[in-house]
């Protein structure tokens, strides 16, 4: 993790100084990989400090204290810097971290029993569907990968829309992913 957070390899492509904001500890239980950290995230140094992690603990059901324990939920982005800002949002995370660490940061964490994939990136990075496939078959189809791993959209508030349009995401998923994180989190603490 040291590493890591000295990371400065984007350094000439990043719009601010580098600052690898992520959460690992070797016996959390659940990952969620993110996209990467937004401008309040790069501030605080805190991973899903905004409004994307406020849906995120609501979809969780996990308070503050309990989702920013890392030897509970290990936040681990495709992209640990802020990038900057596109048309449609924040750009894309940059592929270097993913390169030079993602395989690393993972083989440390052995007790992982669930992994979340928030947005398209890295849904793309570790499941790998076909191009083609819309985000929404991918996240419709989360019961062939559960109870280990799911897909979600981004919590990011710019998919305010997309998720009125999808409502199953919240009826369905979200009851079942908080009763797994209840779970998981009982076993971890022992209770």
């Amino acid at each position: 993790m040291q590493q890591v957070r000295a990371c400065t390899l984007c350094t000439d492509h990043l719009p601010l100084d580098p600052r690898p904001v992520l959460q690992a500890h070797p016996s959390a239980p659940i990952l969620i990989v993110g996209q990467a950290p937004g401008v309040a995230a790069h501030r605080s140094g805190i991973p899903f400090d905004d409004p994307s992690g406020d849906r995120l603990r609501h979809w969780l059901g996990v308070d503050r204290t309990t989702f920013y324990d890392p030897a509970r939920f290990a936040l681990i982005p495709m992209g640990f810097c802020y990038t900057g800002r596109g048309q449609g949002g924040d750009l894309p995370p940059r592929p270097e971290c993913a390169e030079t660490w993602r395989h690393r940061l993972l083989t440390c964490l052995g007790s992982l029993q669930m992994t979340i994939y928030l947005g398209r990136h890295a849904i793309d990075w570790h499941l790998r569907p076909p191009r083609a496939r819309a985000l929404a078959t991918i996240v419709a189809d989360w019961r062939q990968h559960w109870p280990h791993v799911l897909p979600l959209p981004h919590p990011s508030p710019r998919n305010t829309r997309w998720l009125r349009e999808h409502p199953w995401v919240e009826a369905e998923i979200v009851p079942a992913l908080q009763e797994r994180i209840r779970a998981l989190l009982s076993q971890s603490s022992g209770t």
